[in-house]
């Protein structure tokens, strides 16, 4: 296979149509190279518009879903990134490429070992990796620039927002099937935060997730 061409056409037939037009993103899906992330049986798909499996029913998000939410979080040199959920570690390095430091948790040892392994073998030096649960943040590092949670949300954890800092940035994908609002949260004072939804998708719930209270009759 031409990883090269297939990351071409990637860019090209699935990033920029979906208005993913900051060029340091473009280039960064250029200098990150998704198929040294994705596991060895899937390597053929590392550029295809699907989420890409992974152990425990969980999975990759497709690539232009990534560059999306990248793009609108516009991530600073300066800055601290909460990652929830992290996967394969691609996401993880598309955000460190960008920020100071980059924590990610992941609830599944295995899969925060195997991110582990990518990122080390890719040099990409400023990630940790903790395995824990951080459905409702990390509060051990607070506050934090930037959070990326990278499974859907049925709604949004107030302890979540409480874990920015202020001109903070959160993205989510938040609600239920079949359609969920990727959002953008931003942290306007100690009170306020403006939500702004940039597109509906679906995206595998995140393990113990806040659900919201069911009424019962």
């Amino acid at each position: 296979m031409n990883y090269e061409q297939a990351r071409f056409n990637m860019i090209e037939q699935q990033i920029r149509p979906w208005e993913v037009l900051n060029l340091d993103v473009l280039d960064l899906l250029s200098v990150i190279k998704r198929e040294n992330f994705v596991p060895e049986a899937y390597r053929n798909q590392a550029f295809a518009d699907l989420d890409v499996p992974l152990p425990h029913g969980q999975h990759m998000l497709s690539p232009k879903i990534e560059a999306r939410i990248l793009q609108e979080l516009a991530v600073r040199k300066h800055e601290q990134v909460l990652e929830i959920g992290t996967g394969s570690g691609y996401m993880a390095a598309l955000l460190a490429a960008r920020a100071q430091r980059v924590l990610s948790v992941e609830v599944h040892e295995d899969i925060a070992a195997f991110a582990q392994h990518n990122l080390i073998a890719n040099a990409v030096a400023n990630v940790d990796v903790a395995v824990g649960d951080a459905a409702r943040g990390w509060e051990a590092a607070a506050p934090y620039d930037v959070i990326v949670v990278s499974g859907g949300l049925p709604i949004l954890p107030q302890a979540l927002l409480e874990q920015l800092k202020v001109g903070g940035r959160l993205s989510a994908f938040v609600g239920d099937a079949p359609v969920m609002k990727a959002q953008i949260v931003t942290r306007l004072s100690e009170t306020e935060f403006r939500i702004v939804e940039i597109f509906e998708t679906y995206v595998a719930p995140l393990e113990h997730a806040l659900q919201p209270p069911r009424f019962k009759f």
